[in-house]
This record gives structure tokens, sequence and C-alpha cells, in this order.
């Protein structure tokens, strides 16, 4: 009993040894998770300021012996990419605008209103977050279809509307909404949709800016669904449309890369304007 009761891990044990080998443990996987990341993009960067001679004589080597610009000209004058920067402009800021407007709905009544098969709601929400997203890209390229759909924005828009994690996030920041609060609303007689318009949505600004943030970066860099739904050069989207620069036999590393560069240039921006409130946003809703 005695034995038990010493405490003796305390014995040699100093709390500051612990805290700095814990820092240096954290410090060191920070930095090799972050070279993974950089590595790669200085990698992308560096190649696309170099001629292609070079690049095919060592494709590795950092340092070249001349720096150019001409690879991003060249991307630029040989493809569409401006078409490809005003296409996925346009379907990530209307998927944004319509996303936040009907998740936010759905989630408001989800968390305020009571009506027949709420529950059963809930649970498809729920279950619609643990589907992964690929293995609905067939029937909805079928639903699509069926609608007359293919080829246009809309193709685009609607399926990134429909968003279980949107739905999600609003349901959770309204639930926080004391009921206190909606019961003198109505007490007052505010109608349903002033509570929500002007009660509710400015109280759940972290929720709207991270639900924002995660539908346009999702839709900005959608693949799957977009490479089959639009067929015309003009009517792609960036990551589509830098799939097709290394579909030929004879690549051009430096194009491809510098194409790559421009391509996740506005992510980029977007990431520098609105830093801290992508922090803001997932610290308070907590992705992962």
């Amino acid at each position: 009993m005695s034995l038990m009761s010493t405490p003796r891990a305390g014995r040699g044990f100093h709390p500051d040894l612990a805290t700095k080998a814990f820092n240096r443990l954290a410090t060191t996987c920070l930095v090799v998770f972050a070279l993974l990341w950089l590595v790669p993009f200085a990698w992308a960067l560096i190649t696309s300021l170099r001629p292609n001679d070079e690049i095919t004589a060592d494709p590795v080597d950092f340092w070249g012996s001349s720096w150019t610009l001409d690879a991003y000209s060249k991307a630029w004058d040989a493809n569409p990419i401006g078409w490809w920067y005003v296409n996925s402009l346009i379907i990530s800021v209307l998927a944004v605008v319509l996303t936040v407007a009907v998740c936010s709905m759905i989630g408001f009544a989800l968390a305020h209103l009571d009506f027949r098969g709420k529950r059963v709601l809930v649970a498809l929400v729920l279950a619609g977050i643990m589907m992964p997203m690929e293995s609905l890209v067939l029937p909805q390229f079928m639903q699509l279809r069926a609608f007359h759909l293919l080829g246009t924005y809309w193709a685009l828009i609607l399926p990134a509307i429909a968003a279980p994690v949107a739905v999600f996030i609003f349901r959770a920041f309204f639930r926080q909404i004391p009921d206190s609060l909606i019961d003198a609303a109505r007490i007052d007689g505010v109608g349903w949709w002033r509570i929500y318009l002007q009660i509710c949505m400015p109280l759940c600004r972290p929720a709207t800016s991270a639900v924002a943030i995660l539908t346009f970066i999702s839709t900005w860099n959608a693949f799957l669904l977009p490479l089959l739904v639009l067929t015309q050069t003009k009517s792609q989207t960036i990551p589509v449309g830098l799939s097709s620069l290394i579909g030929g036999s004879a690549i051009q590393y430096a194009e491809t890369m510098a194409s790559s560069i421009l391509g996740i240039l506005p992510l980029f921006a977007a990431f520098l304007l609105l830093q801290r409130r992508i922090v803001q946003g997932v610290a308070q809703t907590g992705i992962r």
C-alpha cells in the first residue's frame, strides 16, 4: 500500500526538461511537414523559371545557370488561361453565395424550428458528411444530363450548394444562440425571416466565413466532376485546363509549372488577404 502511494515518477522528474523536449519534438515535426509541402512548391517555382533544355538535362537542379520568364508568357499565349480564371472565379463565387444562403437557412431550420421529419433530415446530413464525394460523381452526372445542364456553370454550382458540412456548421452555430433570445423576438411579434436575417445571421459571422472559405477552395480545386461535365476548352476550370497541358507526348515542363503557379496564385492571394478570418473560422468551428 505504501509502495503504491509513493510518487516514484516524481523522483528526478523536471517539468522544464519535459516541456523543452515536447517543444523540440513539436518544432521538429512542424519543420518536417513544412518541408514536405514547401519543397515541391519551390521546385515547381524554380522549374518555371528555367529553360526547357536545362530542365531536360538535370530536372532536380535547384540552381540553374539562367533564369527567364518566357515560360509564363508562352503558357499564357498558348492556352486560354484567362478563360479558365474567369470560369473558376464565376463558379466559385456563385457557389459561395448560394451555399451560404441555402445551407444557413437549412441549418437555422434544423436548429430552431420544429417540424415532422426533423431528426431524419439531421441523420441524412450526418450521413452525407460520411459519404465520399467521389461516389456521388456518377449519379450527379446522370442527374445533370437528365436536366440538360452539361456544359454549363450550373453543372458545378448546384452540386457544390448541396454541402452537408456547411449545413452541419451552421446548425451547430445556430444551436448556440439562446432560445430565450428567439422567444423574446417572437413575443415582440418578429417573424422567422427577420429572426434569421437580422438576429441570427449577424451572430454567425465565423461560421459564414468558414463555410465561404471552404466552399471557395473546394470549388476552385474541384477536378473530377468539372472534367466530366465541361467539355469545351474555353469553358474549363483551372485544374482541368492544367491537366490538359501534360497530356501530350512532348511535355514542356517549364510551361506546365508556370501554368500551375498561375493557377494557384488566386488561392494564395485569397489566403494572404483573409488569413485572419481563415484562422478564426477554423478555430471556432473546430474544422480539421
